[in-house]
């Protein structure tokens, strides 16, 4: 049929593929033909599905998957018939016989509603939750043509339904020794607060900090940054784990017996694409914020890790509007690539 069949496509009604779970996604499956042509069926093949792929540096590789969607109709074709996804042949079908199809444009439309709860998107280095449409037509002579389409599901998360204590400020404080335990150089204390828990792309969290240096070492600089850590999990074993520096803001040295406050310094959250993984057990992508003491000596940075939740919509006041954030800059679209998947790890 390689030359009778002249277009066989998946068209989506939603032209920009973006779908949220609860919602129908519908389209048609176009087959256009130059002359009479017999076929068996049209089939048509929903899935979604979380996939992690991991080889060490052993060579040993980890794999496992997890299905969210796997939902099959005919467009055209007799009840009985078998879809042809996973086998070719067609001399094990039960169907009545062929149906003749006129030349032409033929187009067999389809709609469905997406499961609440469904995972967004994610295309990672090791992993990925993907969704996408398969379409097969099948001929009497054994040979099914077939064709894809990748769409896009965006779970929100929205700060207004989260924990109220996300709105609240977050504290997080240390005392440290710095020097061997037979040559102490003395204690740095350092306080840190975050304005809140929750943000959205486009805003800043305003950090507040004081470092007090009570050793006999010069602090080189101190500095925060905003990372994310993406887990990947097979057999309920994480099996890799990338964390990626997203954003800093730093300050000067502090000398010995000095004191240095951070009074509310702007961190930038970037775009970022959707990040709800809720449903998924296979990925976990967690962010956090930083505070660094890097020492003026051969000691390891002192760190402090605050966590954050990352949402999709931010605050709004009660009476419904957004309650914008000082600084903020809402991208008017968020990405599906991560581009800095490749660059170097956070250490």
């Amino acid at each position: 049929m390689a030359r009778k069949l002249q277009k066989f496509i998946i068209l989506f009604d939603n032209p920009n593929l973006l779908y949220f779970p609860g919602h129908f996604i519908s389209g048609r499956v176009i087959v256009e033909l130059e002359e009479d042509t017999s076929v068996l069926g049209v089939y048509f093949h929903v899935v979604g599905e979380g996939v992690v792929r991991v080889s060490d540096r052993r060579q040993q590789t980890y794999t496992d998957k997890e299905n969210y969607i796997d939902f099959r109709m005919r467009l055209l074709g007799e009840p009985d018939e078998r879809f042809p996804m996973e086998s070719e042949d067609a001399s094990e079908s039960r169907g009545q016989g062929p149906i003749l199809l006129s030349p032409g444009i033929h187009s067999f439309p389809f709609k469905l509603g997406l499961p609440l709860g469904l995972p967004s998107t994610f295309l990672g280095k090791h992993g990925w939750v993907q969704y996408y449409c398969k379409a097969a037509l099948r001929e009497p002579n054994g040979l099914t043509h077939k064709n894809q389409q990748v769409f896009i599901v965006m779970n929100p998360i929205d700060l207004n339904l989260e924990p109220s204590i996300l709105a609240q400020p977050f504290h997080c404080e240390i005392e440290h020794m710095l020097g061997m335990t037979c040559m102490t150089q003395g204690p740095v204390s350092c306080r840190v607060r975050l304005d809140r828990g929750g943000y959205v792309p486009g805003e800043t969290i305003s950090i507040w900090a004081r470092v007090h240096n009570q050793s006999r070492v010069t602090i080189k600089k101190t500095r925060a940054c905003l990372t994310e850590t993406i887990q990947y999990i097979s057999k309920n074993k994480v099996v890799q784990t990338e964390t990626r520096e997203l954003s800093s803001v730093s300050r000067g040295k502090i000398k010995s017996n000095d004191t240095d406050d951070w009074k509310y310094e702007q961190l930038y959250v970037p775009p970022l694409p959707p990040t709800n993984l809720r449903g998924c057990h296979l990925i976990r992508i967690q962010y956090d914020v930083f505070f660094i003491i890097e020492p003026n000596n051969l000691e390891k940075d002192i760190k402090l890790q605050l966590p954050i939740m990352m949402a999709t919509y931010p605050y709004r006041n009660t009476d419904g509007t957004l309650k914008k954030k000082k600084g903020a800059q809402y991208p008017s679209n968020l990405p599906i690539f991560r581009p800095w998947l490749e660059e170097k790890t956070f250490e």
